[in-house]
């Protein structure tokens, strides 16, 4: 990845970011509302976990034909991408609660979903939140040599096939993140002296790294093996993931990686041409904004663009918000990506995958 990070536009002559603030902050004022959660991701919070843990304790404790074992292991799965899109996620964006310790709590619940936080925030806040959809600069865009996200990465001759098997690819996120990935990217951001809110200590978060995965795989593999036959808790464990997997790599690439949204690159000065308020507009996209289903199980990431601009605001105002984004942008003749259902962005998603996989030096 590239080190030398651009800088953005300071000139905003349509004053997007201060008049769309000044109706944010007006809307939580006038209602005396707090931008963090409240009864509501409470409540969602339990959901999630419930839904996370219940199967794995029902599988532990009763006997059950493989099919069911199979069944339950998909909706740990399920469960385990709800409780980071809806709580892990808030959390480590610091909107969760207004009380920090809290917010470090279900922040820390990344290391019962196989990630460790020093890197998720590294990866997620500083590097994909500023320099979203930037090549070299945004990591979500790395998929090594398998996939081609942009026009940008190199191009193989297997890339005219990634519309097939892009998405079965997917499912290998979450896996990745506990067995190779945490330790690659620790070392890496530590080389490179990244951090999130504080200076970081090497040996703590090495020592922590460590700690955590014997804990998670532990709970996850070892304490299993004394109830189940081990060949069904491995294939358990890999269905679990693979299921996490796919959820979460598609909420992120139907935002990010489709024709609509750009992928700007600095000048030859290394700054952007917008600012990053407006960056963030051309970088990004909602889908089924009016679905409750994708609103509640997503943590709202489906609008995705109300995220970007707000991370600091819990993803529960984010329905309200998105009409106050919407409309500031339509008065500044700015862009504002959306589709109406899900299907319709993953149909978006193939179908750029399918002509980022064509051979540039053949393409019109």
């Amino acid at each position: 990845m590239n080190t030398n990070a651009p800088t953005f536009s300071r000139q905003d002559s349509v004053k997007f970011f201060k008049t769309l603030n000044s109706r944010v902050n007006d809307y939580f004022k006038n209602n005396n509302i707090k931008k963090t959660g409240n009864w509501k991701l409470h409540l969602k919070t339990v959901i999630m976990f419930t839904l996370f843990f219940t199967p794995y304790f029902i599988i532990l404790i009763f006997a059950m034909p493989f099919w069911l074992h199979l069944l339950l292991s998909v909706v740990i799965g399920i469960g385990m991408a709800g409780v980071g899109m809806n709580v892990m996620h808030d959390g480590n964006h610091g909107s969760y609660s207004s009380k920090p310790w809290l917010n470090k709590i279900m922040g820390g619940s990344i290391y019962i979903l196989a990630g460790n936080v020093y890197n998720w925030q590294v990866q997620h806040n500083v590097l994909h939140h500023t320099y979203t959809n930037i090549p070299g600069h945004d990591e979500d865009l790395d998929a090594g040599r398998i996939i081609r996200f942009t026009k940008h990465a190199d191009w193989s001759s297997f890339h005219k096939f990634q519309q097939y098997y892009a998405i079965l690819a997917y499912g290998l996120l979450t896996i990745n993140w506990c067995l190779t990935t945490d330790f690659k990217q620790m070392g890496g951001y530590l080389r490179r002296k990244l951090s999130y809110g504080g200076t970081p200590n090497p040996a703590k978060l090495w020592t922590g790294l460590v700690i955590s995965k014997i804990v998670y795989f532990s709970f996850w593999l070892v304490l299993p093996m004394f109830f189940v036959v081990w060949w069904k808790v491995l294939l358990g464990f890999f269905i679990m993931h693979y299921t996490a997997g796919l959820i979460l790599s598609l909420v992120f690439q139907l935002a990010h990686v489709v024709e609509e949204t750009e992928n700007p690159t600095p000048n030859e000065l290394n700054e952007m041409d917008n600012t990053w308020a407006i960056h963030q507009l051309y970088t990004t996209t909602n889908f089924a904004p009016k679905s409750w289903l994708w609103n509640y199980y997503t943590g709202g990431l489906n609008h995705q663009i109300e995220h970007h601009l707000y991370p600091n605001i819990s993803h529960i105002h984010y329905n309200k918000i998105a009409d106050f984004v919407k409309q500031t942008a339509e008065e500044c003749n700015l862009p504002y990506y959306e589709f109406n259902t899900m299907g319709s962005a993953l149909i978006a998603h193939i179908k750029h995958l399918k002509d980022l996989g064509k051979n540039p030096a053949l393409a019109s």
